[in-house]
């Protein structure tokens, strides 16, 4: 059976600009999967008559879903949930909810795709709110996964706990790492240190540890994401979200400030042609373009939110990353391990 992504055509800083050359090479990568390209057919079909020119194989697999409406960036998530029905977010959802695509993505509105998502995929039992996970490069060559990264600002204790069980089965799942190690994002190493939200929280983790749902690590610091401490960091929405958007933003400076070093003289030119492959790999190694897509863990069904400035190579890898994510039932990974814990689930909450 294909594995279909559904896209949120029309989201994002560019819309068709980028998702449908981006869809295209996506298939062009896997050729068990399929793209349903939902937004305003007069947009997008011109766009996919040219990429599929000559191709009868490759438009077999591109399909366009008409959607009336489009979600803006400025519109209030409450507005694009309950007046925009008929939006290329509502529409791309409600293809997963009806069990004609395996994922929905978009580069739109954060907060409206959030809410979309959760209104009509509901969590699975045992979790109370949805996050959003991501991989972030560290230094061990792989990926340190963070969650939450925007989607829940305020977060009690049991949230935490949740938060750890969903990142752990995403990691077993896409790294096949029998048991992830999990970190609490706290201000130090030391138990007595953090919120009293914090402290709760590793109370939590420790009983989990100690029963065997999780292999917890304890506290972290900021700068451990990066080492690679841990292969999952747990957190709120807020210092997720900031943390996320700081390394990004390093990313960004490092790579300018490299290439005006070396357009500086051309003594720097001639030094930039001895350590070009390494100053080239360390490029690609910690281009946030590479870590795009972030999955919304927690729900009956799979989405996820590539950045809106994406362009087609980042939204690219946020595709594969769905894909990865389909292909390693994710979704059923979460559920399976939630349901197994449930009852300590339902404990934690009544403890919190």
């Amino acid at each position: 059976m294909p594995k279909v992504i559904a896209i949120d055509a029309m989201g994002g800083d560019h819309g068709p600009e980028v998702t449908v050359p981006a869809a295209r090479d996506f298939l062009m990568r896997h050729a068990d999967a399929e793209v349903i390209l939902v937004g305003r057919t007069p947009e997008i079909e011109p766009l996919v008559t040219r990429i599929t020119a000559g191709d009868g194989a490759l438009a077999s697999r591109l399909h366009v879903r008409h959607a009336a409406e489009t979600v803006t960036m400025d519109d209030p998530p409450t507005q694009a949930l309950r007046r925009k029905r008929e939006s290329s977010m509502h529409l791309a959802v409600g293809l997963v909810k009806d069990g004609k695509a395996n994922a929905a993505i978009s580069a739109g509105n954060t907060g409206a795709w959030m809410a979309i998502s959760a209104f009509l995929l509901r969590t699975l039992p045992g979790i109370d709110r949805p996050a959003i996970c991501a991989p972030l490069p560290n230094q061990r060559g792989g990926a340190t996964y963070m969650l939450d990264l925007g989607a829940n600002v305020d977060c009690k204790p049991q949230h935490l706990y949740q938060f750890a069980l969903m990142g752990s089965a995403l990691v077993a799942s896409v790294e096949h790492k029998d048991a992830p190690v999990v970190g609490l994002l706290n201000i130090g190493e030391e138990e007595i240190k953090g919120n009293e939200t914090v402290k709760e929280a590793a109370d939590l983790l420790r009983d989990a540890h100690a029963k065997g749902e999780i292999v917890f690590f304890g506290n972290v610091e900021g700068n451990d994401i990066f080492k690679g401490t841990v292969d999952v960091v747990v957190c709120d929405g807020f210092v997720g979200n900031v943390a996320l958007k700081t390394s990004e933003g390093l990313a960004q400076m490092l790579g300018r400030s490299l290439k005006a070093e070396f357009e500086r003289n051309w003594l720097t030119r001639i030094g930039a042609l001895f350590s070009l492959p390494a100053i080239n790999g360390f490029r690609r190694r910690y281009d946030h373009r590479r870590y795009n897509g972030a999955c919304l863990l927690g729900l009956n069904g799979l989405v996820v939110k590539s950045h809106g400035s994406a362009d087609a190579f980042a939204f690219g890898r946020a595709l594969d990353r769905a894909y990865e994510a389909v292909s390693h039932n994710v979704v059923d990974g979460i559920g399976a391990r939630i349901a197994r814990h449930a009852g300590d689930a339902g404990g934690a909450r009544a403890a919190a």
